[in-house]
């Protein structure tokens, strides 16, 4: 297939982890902040391939994994209402709040759809006027002018009976979170491509510039990561602290600016809270003033309480790139995909949920296992 082969490449993958192990002369940490490419490389078996001297940590790059346990609950007392249709991308029907998941919700009779865009949302609130329509607006910048067309065709329709649960995040605060933290062990970043093929690169030059770190953005085949993995190196082990661009195939610096200025016109900055992180000032979006018609916090009046994660559940520092998986004691037997703790466990893009299908339960150096391989158990 054209554009997915050539990236999945057996000789080539070993030609660039001969390359890698041709650079390196001491150890090295870097982050893959996307979830998406986490999957990559546990399921490619890419981190056996590199040197001892390079460690691969995840960050919180998975919008189902950090949306805080507020607004979970706040979407199952939504979803709960008889005359409410609410709609979700699959992953958070699974997602544990407090006491409770979407899934709960729909098995105890409320009305709530999977859905693959917020347009398909808008399209019910239309079919039917007597029911309030809802939708569960995450994900990072990527799905963010979708939603905000959203908001905006309703605007322009006069849709009285559609809103949207409002759990955006961005990625550039998180990952300077990350760096100002004491425990940060990390020297530099895989940046995710499918937020930079959106609002491109040229907010994280600022923050290569000020915290010195290598930031190179990558795609999600094997290929991508394994060769972001060697200009990361590369910049590492020469001293440099640059933005680079591996996936110039999708990525621009200046991103699509068609959505981008949708984007702004819709949702303005505000202050985010992560689920098992914390707040991260100017992290989220949520509407703007004029479009708060459409904000289903405010239309059904719901409560700020603050509730906290399951003390058992280390999936905050996980996300961190503090801790692997398997490190957390609950991994595997409490927590599971079928009884989760976490998020992380049950998001198509979690790293506990890599680990787990992945058959990643301990740290070991395993034999190289190249693109298309059955993944080792």
């Amino acid at each position: 297939m054209k554009f997915i082969d050539e990236y999945r490449d057996a000789a080539a993958v070993r030609r660039i982890a001969r390359n890698i192990r041709g650079l390196v002369t001491k150890p090295w940490t870097l982050m893959e902040v996307c979830g998406g490419q986490t999957h990559t490389i546990l399921k490619s078996g890419l981190q056996d391939l590199l040197p001892p001297e390079i460690t691969l940590v995840h960050g919180p790059g998975c919008p189902v994994c950090v949306t805080p346990v507020e607004l979970i609950d706040q979407a199952v007392e939504i979803a709960s209402r008889p005359e409410v249709t609410f709609c979700s991308f699959g992953d958070m029907l699974r997602v544990p709040g407090s006491s409770k998941s979407l899934f709960d919700a729909k098995a105890a009779g409320g009305d709530v759809r999977i859905v693959y865009s917020p347009l398909d949302a808008l399209k019910l609130a239309r079919a039917d006027t007597s029911r309030e329509v809802v939708f569960f607006a995450v994900g990072f910048e990527t799905t963010a002018p979708a939603n905000a067309m959203a908001a905006w065709q309703a605007a322009r329709e006069g849709l009285k009976n559609f809103s949207m649960l409002m759990a955006h995040v961005l990625v550039p605060p998180a990952m300077e979170a990350i760096l100002t933290s004491a425990d940060c062990r990390v020297q530099a970043f895989l940046a995710p491509g499918h937020v930079c093929a959106v609002v491109g690169f040229k907010e994280y030059e600022d923050i290569a510039e000020r915290f010195r770190v290598p930031i190179v953005v990558t795609g999600f085949e094997p290929l991508d990561l394994l060769d972001g993995v060697r200009m990361a190196v590369a910049q590492l082990e020469s001293g440099r602290a640059v933005v680079e661009n591996q996936y110039s195939r999708a990525v621009r610096r200046d991103g699509n600016r068609a959505a981008v200025e949708r984007v702004a016109e819709v949702f303005e900055v505000n202050h985010r809270k992560w689920r098992g992180i914390g707040e991260i000032p100017w992290s989220g979006l949520k509407l703007r003033d004029r479009y708060t018609a459409f904000d289903a916090g405010l239309k059904f009046g719901l409560s700020g309480a603050v509730v906290e994660e399951p003390s058992e559940c280390i999936s905050g520092i996980v996300l961190q790139g503090l801790r692997k998986p398997y490190e957390c004691p609950a991994f595997g037997t409490q927590c599971t995909p079928e009884t989760p703790l976490g998020a992380p466990m049950v998001s198509s893009e979690g790293a506990c949920a890599a680990y787990y299908l992945y058959g990643r339960h301990r740290e070991e150096r395993l034999q190289p296992e190249l693109p298309g391989a059955t993944p080792h158990k």
